[in-house]
This record gives structure tokens, C-alpha cells and sequence, in this order.
């Protein structure tokens, strides 16, 4: 049994109800409070142990609250965070206004006991702790398997100090995860430097990845600023043909020479590079170099569409609700249920970014109330292009007749490119009588003359 005393700050009044009545048969003396009013009052009245601050509250967040305590000086115990949702920002500001740890909603009353134990074990070490716990704040969204799959890869590679190469598609939050891989690590201490391989030109790209030297003067370049960090490049595919051999050269010898310097400078930064998904194309043509890429793919990272992990949507739809009200000041509004079940079998084009830049759009909107399954629809008819690969297109949006004709033609472009363009040999493969098969071909506008010869 403990006598521990604990604060509860949480609007919500069932998980007050849970979290005190757990708690209190556990032995620990517990206090709720409502918003930060209550908290405030409650603090002034008595000294605690531990505090469980939620932080999405609707008059004063558990951030800002935290943050007004800090400012006092007065925080002399640990704080817990809860919420359902985490971000790179909540997590670097709770971890440096003193919070301890992290926990989900819906709470798992095991976890929530080990968490407790954990933070009045370690009340005296929290500055030690915070770093410790930084990631679950950090951790992109998502509870699907495939995302959890995708988390626990990141927090396997963080363990190494190899160099990373994350490929996905534009949108898909390549450069998030870069960042979460270098929160894990054994250098989240050390500067996290990032870089767009666009802005690398031929013109600059030694004082910008070596930096130079002169007269004594040192101007530092990327690889030394991230020293004892992370160097991130986005985009890989963007490089310069003298950005990649400078790249390559650095990674192969381990170390790089200051434009005018002398002598030769280690390297002591984890390279991590995001890429499109279609880089191999690249590969094949010539336009990226296979040596660069196999210096930086001894980890490699898939960051998977969002229409692979769909089942994840409605928890992203909340959580950039939650995210663009409190950082820019939005009117908040929930998603339908009927809203939110359309959205999960769009197919995201553009992946998290469209998710994200639909939700603000919304968001600014006049409207009141629920976001309604009309307001989504005319939303994202607007933003459709026909010229998408068919797994992009929304065929939901289209009449039944309409979403055959392009499921159909995008179905037989693919398999008369897998047969060459001979029209024989793709009856056989789609199981269609040849006749039959001609007349589709031209009543869908399929120019099968243009692939290649018939046999």
C-alpha cells in the first residue's frame, strides 16, 4: 500500500471516476480535478506526489498548465501526460517543461499502474527520465498493425548507428519518421540537421555538406553541424549529380575534407535519407547512383500509403482536429461518423499531408456543428484528378457504370503491358474470348496498337 498522494486533472468525468477509484485501492490518496481552475485550487491547498494531467481540456490545455507551473518554479513532483494523441511538439515541450511520462488514452489500467509506481520511484531522477520517455510522445499516429509493425522497426533500428534509408510516397510522413528513428537513438542529445537535396546545387553543395576553411576561419558544413547527431536529407532523389558523388564519398571514407582545408575531418553523424517510392526507376536509368544508395540502405524504411492502413483514419481525423485547433487557432469540429466512414475508403492521393491540409480547409470553413459526409464529399471531388493511377482513384465518388469503365481500362492497360501488347496472349491471361476482348479494347479507348505487336 502507498500513501502517495496524487492530483487528476481531466475533463472528463468517467476517467476521473476510474482513474481514482483504481488508485484509491491501491492505497493512494487521490484528488480530481475537472479543469485548471480546480488543479490550480487543489495545488495551492495541498503538496503532491504525482500528478496525471490530461491534455486536452477545453479552457486551459494540460500544456499550457504545465507550462504556467514550470514558469513559477514550483513543480516539485512528477507530471504524467495524458492524452490519446502524441506530437513532435508536445513532446519536446512537456519533456522540457519537466514531464515524466506519457500514457494513452484509452487508458490500460495496467500500464497506467506501472507508470505510477514508476514516476514516485524515480520522482528524485525526472530530468533522467524525461529523455527516457521522450518517444511515446513522439511515435506517429496510428494503431493498426501495420503501423505498430512499423514503430517497433523504428525502435529496433535506433538501437544501431547505421546509416537509414526511408522510401515511401510524397505526403506519407517519410521525414517524421526520420525523426522519430533520431529520438530513439543514442544520439537524440546531439543536433538533428535536415536538408533538402533540392537545395543542394552544384554551386554550393561543398559549402554545404563540408563546409570550408580559410585563414583559420572554419565555416561548418552539414556533416559537422550534425556531429554527434542526425543528418537528414529529404528527397534523395533530388541530388545533384556532385551532391550524390560528395555523399558517397563522405559515407564510403568516413570522413570529409573542409573546402580549403588540410586535413581530414571524422564523421560522427548517423545519415538518414528519405526517397520517393519509385526510386529503382532512377536506379535503372542512371540518375542515382547504386553505390550511394547501398552506402545508405543498411537499414532501410518503407513508410506505407495511407490507403494501406485506412483503419487508421478516423484516429488521424481527431488527432490534426486536435492539433490545428490548438496551434493555429481553428474552430473545432468533429467529424461524422458517416464522414469518417467515407474517408476510409478514400484513397488518399496525397496520403497524411492531403488528410492534414483536408481537416484545416474544414476546419476554416463557416460551418457549425459536425462535419457532415456532404461537406467531405464536396471537399475532396474538388481536389480529384483523372490522371491518377487507378489504386488513387476514388471510384466511390463515381456512378456505378463510370467506375466500372475506369476499373475495367486501367485492369487491361496494366495486363496487355505485362503481355507485351499481344492481344492473344491477354486473352489467355484475363479469360476472355479473343472477339469479346477486341470490342472492350475499343469501346474503353484502349489503344493496344500502341504497346506493341500482336501475335
Amino acid at each position: 500500500m502507498s500513501s502517495a498522494r496524487v492530483l487528476v486533472v481531466d475533463d472528463e468525468a468517467d476517467i476521473r471516476a476510474l482513474i481514482q477509484e483504481i488508485l484509491s485501492e491501491e492505497g493512494y490518496g487521490v484528488t480530481v480535478a475537472a479543469n485548471a481552475d480546480e488543479a490550480r485550487s487543489a495545488r495551492s491547498d495541498d503538496n503532491f506526489d504525482l500528478i496525471l494531467l490530461d491534455i486536452w481540456m477545453p479552457d486551459t490545455d494540460g500544456i499550457t498548465l504545465l507550462r504556467e507551473w514550470s514558469d513559477q518554479g514550483d513543480l516539485k513532483c512528477p507530471v504524467v501526460i495524458m492524452s490519446g494523441h502524441g506530437t513532435v511538439d508536445t513532446a519536446v515541450e512537456a519533456t522540457r517543461l519537466g514531464a515524466h511520462d506519457f500514457v494513452e488514452k484509452p487508458l490500460s489500467l495496467a500500464k497506467l499502474l506501472r507508470t505510477v509506481e514508476g514516476a514516485l520511484d524515480t520522482a528524485g531522477k525526472q530530468a533522467t527520465a524525461a529523455r527516457g520517455t521522450l518517444p511515446p510522445l513522439l511515435a506517429p499516429v496510428g494503431r493498426s498493425a501495420l503501423m505498430q509493425a512499423l514503430r517497433d522497426k523504428v525502435k529496433q533500428y535506433a538501437r544501431h548507428d547505421a546509416a537509414v534509408l526511408i522510401s515511401g510516397e510524397p505526403g506519407t510522413g517519410r521525414s517524421a519518421f526520420a525523426r522519430y528513428l533520431h529520438a530513439l537513438s543514442g544520439r537524440a542529445d546531439g543536433p538533428l540537421i535536415d536538408i533538402t537535396a533540392a537545395s543542394l546545387t552544384d554551386d554550393n553543395v561543398e559549402d554545404s555538406l563540408l563546409g570550408s576553411e580559410q585563414d583559420g576561419e572554419v565555416q561548418m558544413g552539414a556533416f559537422e553541424k550534425a556531429s554527434q547527431g542526425t543528418l537528414l536529407i529529404d528527397e534523395l532523389t533530388d541530388l545533384s549529380a556532385a551532391a550524390q558523388r560528395i555523399l558517397f564519398s563522405v559515407l564510403e571514407d568516413g570522413s570529409f575534407m573542409r573546402k580549403g582545408g588540410s586535413s581530414p575531418v571524422r564523421l560522427d553523424a548517423r545519415v538518414v535519407a528519405t526517397l520517393r517510392a519509385d526510386y529503382e526507376d532512377m536506379l535503372r536509368s542512371g540518375e542515382l547512383r547504386r553505390d550511394l544508395i547501398a552506402n545508405l540502405g543498411v537499414l532501410t524504411l518503407r513508410v506505407p500509403p495511407l490507403r494501406e492502413y485506412s483503419e487508421d483514419v478516423p484516429e488521424l481525423l481527431n488527432y490534426y482536429v486536435d492539433k490545428l485547433v490548438d496551434s493555429e487557432g481553428l474552430g473545432f469540429r468533429r467529424f461524422s461518423v458517416a464522414a469518417q466512414n467515407r474517408l476510409r475508403n478514400y484513397p488518399w492521393p496525397d496520403n497524411v499531408r492531403e488528410l492534414k491540409n483536408l481537416v484545416r480547409r474544414l476546419l476554416m470553413s463557416e460551418s457549425d456543428g459536425d462535419i457532415s459526409l456532404a461537406e467531405v464529399e464536396a471537399e475532396i471531388s474538388a481536389a480529384a484528378l483523372d490522371d491518377e493511377p487507378l489504386v488513387k482513384q476514388d471510384l466511390l465518388a463515381l456512378p456505378l457504370r463510370e467506375a466500372r469503365e475506369q476499373f475495367e481500362r486501367a485492369y487491361l492497360q496494366q495486363q496487355l503491358v505485362l503481355c507485351d501488347g499481344k492481344v492473344g496472349q491477354l486473352a489467355k491471361r484475363v479469360g476472355m474470348e479473343r472477339t469479346h476482348l477486341y470490342r472492350k479494347l475499343r469501346s474503353l479507348g484502349v489503344d493496344f496498337k500502341s504497346v506493341g505487336a500482336d501475335d
